[in-house]
């Protein structure tokens, strides 16, 4: 017996499917521990305790999370709260979005080299922005940052990229003055992908000649890949400011703390297929729908597990955490303008699902009146597989 949230969810196909899947794949430990963790969430095996109303006698059972952060139940709770310490740590200032994007045919390399790949992306794109940003010609101050890795496009296929959240506008060398950036534009993206470009090809062949990366085996040393990556221009994309907090606020929740799928956008399973829904980019955002082999399914899913203890939410410039008393709190003062004000902060896990649901979890939903008092359930041990 399980907690259900959704019609169909992606742990009911990793159970239904485990068995077939591995036959024919090897997992890395760290997939191992999310394939089993999101099979696990909310079940028996991690044990639980039943809500017991004192007053009509209603149960029900409520199982422990796996707390896994690919999983997409365990997400809802950590995004809100990172969202509403974030959204009060940014300056009161219109926001632009940059997204940092590679060629796809760094892709393998950056799969087979996946931590040491996305710490030099995290660095090249943070010292990019950085670079062009405190040039007198664009901006002429030191910018701030928040950015945070995806490495999924909307079908599941490996797309490593960073979504970068830029307040629009940078302090001054002599932390006296706020510059404020152009209304429609935080820098010139052709000269920012660039240099992009630039500093990342020469992090990662640095990288190579060092022996901390190595190249795939169909590719005939670096130099044959930055050959092919200079034949194509690199660009930055950068989305219009957003024009409030609440509108910021909307658009983190909808970047931070992802995984690749949301059980929502999964609508049937049958005869081995899933099908799941997903946005056409490529012509204007249109939804469509794509259906794939379940244990396909599973293998595109899992290629977005990210190394263990890998951080995939950085800071940079006046935003990065050793600059929080100091430039940060400079930034405040010389905008003078009201800040949002966090709401989360120290809530409980009661207090903060009554805060953004509107619903009191304790209260019982058959009378009404009664309140639900936990009962301690006993763990059973995993199946085999």
């Amino acid at each position: 017996m399980e907690n259900k949230r959704q019609p169909i969810e992606l742990a009911e196909i990793f159970s239904r499917h485990a068995s077939d899947f591995l036959q024919v794949n090897h997992l890395h430990p760290n997939q191992q521990k999310a394939f089993d963790a999101i099979r696990q969430c909310r079940t028996a095996i991690l044990g639980g305790h039943i809500d017991h109303c004192d007053q009509c006698g209603y149960t029900r059972p409520a199982y422990n999370s796996c707390r896994n952060r690919h999983c997409p139940k365990c997400q809802v709770m950590k995004k809100v709260q990172w969202v509403d310490k974030l959204a009060a740590n940014l300056p009161p200032v219109k926001h632009f979005h940059l997204v940092f994007t590679i060629p796809r045919v760094l892709h393998q390399l950056f799969y087979l080299n996946q931590a040491k790949a996305y710490n030099l992306l995290f660095k090249a794109a943070g010292k990019a922005l950085l670079q062009c940003a405190a040039n007198p010609a664009f901006l002429g101050a030191q910018a701030g940052a928040v950015a945070i890795l995806h490495t999924w496009g909307q079908t599941l296929v490996y797309h490593p990229h960073l979504h970068m959240i830029v307040p629009a506008g940078g302090l001054s060398d002599d932390q006296q003055e706020w510059v404020r950036a152009g209304k429609k534009f935080f820098l010139p993206v052709k000269a920012l992908s660039g240099v992009f470009r630039g500093i990342l090809c020469r992090l990662l062949e640095k990288a190579i000649e060092n022996g901390e990366i190595k190249t795939p085996e169909n590719t005939n040393g670096f130099n044959n890949l930055k050959n092919q990556c200079y034949k194509n221009k690199w660009v930055v994309y950068c989305q219009k400011p957003f024009a409030n907090a609440q509108n910021l606020v909307q658009y983190l929740g909808n970047y931070t703390h992802r995984v690749a799928i949301s059980n929502h956008r999964i609508y049937t399973h049958a005869n081995n297929r899933v099908c799941f829904g997903y946005k056409d980019y490529k012509n204007a955002g249109l939804k469509r729908t794509m259906t794939l082999d379940a244990t396909e399914f599973i293998r595109r899913f899992l290629q977005h597990v990210l190394p263990d203890g890998f951080y995939k939410i950085r800071y940079f410039g006046f935003l990065a955490m050793r600059n929080a008393q100091s430039k940060l709190q400079a930034c405040f003062d010389l905008i003078d303008k009201p800040s949002f004000l966090p709401e989360l902060q120290g809530l409980t896990a009661t207090e903060l699902w009554r805060t953004i649901t509107g619903k009191d979890p304790i209260v019982c939903p058959k009378c009404t009146i009664g309140r639900l008092k936990p009962v301690a359930l006993k763990t059973t041990e995993p199946e085999p597989g």
